[in-house]
């Protein structure tokens, strides 16, 4: 993305740092319209309502989500809309796993004003940005959790695919997903493909298993 930002939706659960983050938004980085939800369901019912926001800010511990569910249902919603992390969470592997889903960035809760504005000059020029301390101490080649690793994965499936997947899930074959989503059978076979060929599994039955190791449910719209 690139070009001003003006709008922004905070979804984060604590009044003070909404309003403290608020001001730094439209004092330094010029964003005049911003608004705050405090829960991950509360933020997808605004962007559903009002549409797209030109940028969201997101915490990682909200009371409806857990850990990384939130920013990938955000990037599923909203695909064309950055969406920053602002946490006070900054481990190295929490941070690696969050630009790897399409995190535009990652800002620990302290950082001072001048970083907030170093990051959204890289983040309008459509970069991304990542604090040059939070990964000082990684092994870039240290593994992923189990979970971490199946929601890099599904993240990188298209709606569609999401929902053929679900069904998959649900145990249906191809003839009755076509049914399901009016479409045609040979159209399900290449979503299939596709969705096998990002998450990295050569059968249905593995790609079921890392949706059950990403608690893939939690992430769909209608739970």
């Amino acid at each position: 993305m690139e070009g001003a930002l003006n709008s922004a939706l905070i979804v984060d659960d604590h009044p003070l740092f909404c309003d403290a983050l608020s001001m730094t938004l439209r004092a330094t980085i010029g964003i005049a319209n911003v608004e705050t939800r405090g829960t991950l369901e509360e933020g997808l019912a605004y962007l559903a309502e009002a549409g797209p926001t030109d940028v969201i800010l997101l915490d990682l511990n909200l009371p409806d989500v857990n850990g990384l569910d939130g920013l990938v249902r955000l990037i599923k919603a909203c695909p064309e809309t950055p969406v920053v992390i602002v946490s006070s969470v900054s481990e190295p592997r929490v941070v690696r796993s969050a630009i790897r889903i399409g995190a535009a960035g990652f800002l620990p809760k302290h950082s001072p004003r001048d970083t907030f504005q170093k990051a959204f000059d890289q983040i309008t020029r459509g970069e991304v940005y990542v604090p040059e301390d939070a990964l000082n101490d990684a092994d870039p080649n240290a593994p992923l959790s189990a979970r971490e690793d199946a929601l890099v994965r599904i993240s990188h499936l298209t709606r569609q695919q999401a929902r053929i997947l679900q069904l998959i899930c649900e145990g249906q074959m191809n003839k009755q997903i076509a049914y399901e989503l009016s479409i045609a059978e040979t159209t399900v076979k290449a979503h299939v493909t596709a969705i096998m060929r990002k998450l990295g599994v050569q059968s249905r039955t593995q790609a079921v298993l890392i949706a059950q190791e990403a608690n893939f449910n939690s992430l769909l719209p209608d739970n």
